[in-house]
């Protein structure tokens, strides 16, 4: 995408954000990635932000296995996959210029195993070095005009771009993650982690090590973060019956469900579902 193309926002709903129902705290861009960052970069979101004086607009997510980097107004950083509940909280007026990456991004940007960034942050330089701070430098003079303004959006994933337009073409390796998260994600049969290795002739234990490595986690996580998901969105629609939801997930029955569930996000489904269905 050239940076005086005025991009289009995508008008899905990510599974993965647990935005209530009554939220107007902010309006979210999103925007796909150009085909030429196809399997390195999965999509971009924008947030803009007012909140009025002494209140806060608390964003809860189910991230996705993949890493991030967000710049904002007030910072710039790379994150690792958050292993449960990832909570931002919004407050005053501001914006953030986000960019989701496939799962193989985050060993590319890192240079090296991404464990280490699970369920924590780290200032973009860190691992870009003087490409971040370039990289910031330029999306905060895009946004410091009209942070709504989709001319400036586009500039600013330009910005992204370029920075990480060196990690291309995307390894081997990193192609073969990309196929296995893929896979777990896109079908609800796959509920065992014997099943991956099946797939794409792994022993357990390569398996392991390849999803550690690449997404910080364990194929085991992958599964029950599809499943999660899945769960969240079949509950923000109207009267699913609880053991249909884990019926359909391939759970053994509601109680397993259940305390999954309320292991990662700290609610029930019952209670999740009369506080987001709508």
């Amino acid at each position: 995408m050239e940076p005086d193309t005025a991009p289009r926002p995508l008008d899905h709903v990510e599974r993965a954000h647990l935005r209530s129902p009554g939220d107007a705290s902010h309006v979210m861009y999103r925007y796909d990635a150009a085909p030429e960052f196809a399997g390195l970069l999965e999509r971009f979101w924008i947030p803009v932000w007012s909140v009025p004086p002494g209140r806060e607009a608390p964003q809860q997510v189910l991230q996705y296995p993949v890493t991030l980097l967000v710049v904002s107004g007030d910072y710039a950083r790379f994150y690792g996959v958050v292993s449960g509940l990832s909570t931002t909280t919004l407050t005053g007026d501001g914006w953030a210029v986000g960019v989701m990456c496939a799962p193989a991004a985050g060993a590319l940007v890192a240079r090296g195993s991404v464990a280490p960034f699970t369920d924590r942050h780290v200032p973009l330089a860190e691992v870009l070095g003087a490409d971040g701070e370039r990289l910031t430098a330029r999306v905060r003079e895009a946004m410091a005009g009209d942070p709504t303004s989709l001319a400036a959006h586009a500039v600013a994933m330009a910005a992204f771009g370029d920075a990480l337009r060196p990690l291309l073409p995307v390894d081997a390796e990193g192609e073969l993650v990309n196929r296995l998260v893929a896979f777990v994600e896109g079908d609800r049969e796959v509920v065992r982690v014997a099943q991956v290795c099946a797939e794409f002739g792994l022993s357990e234990r390569a398996l392991q090590r390849l999803v550690q490595r690449r997404l910080g986690l364990t194929p085991k996580w992958l599964i029950q973060r599809r499943r999660l998901q899945e769960a969240a969105e079949r509950l923000r629609g109207r009267g699913t019956p609880l053991a249909e939801v884990a019926a359909l997930l391939g759970y053994a029955d509601q109680p397993h469900f259940s305390r999954d569930f309320s292991r990662v996000t700290g609610i029930t489904p019952g209670a999740f579902a009369a506080r987001y269905a709508g």
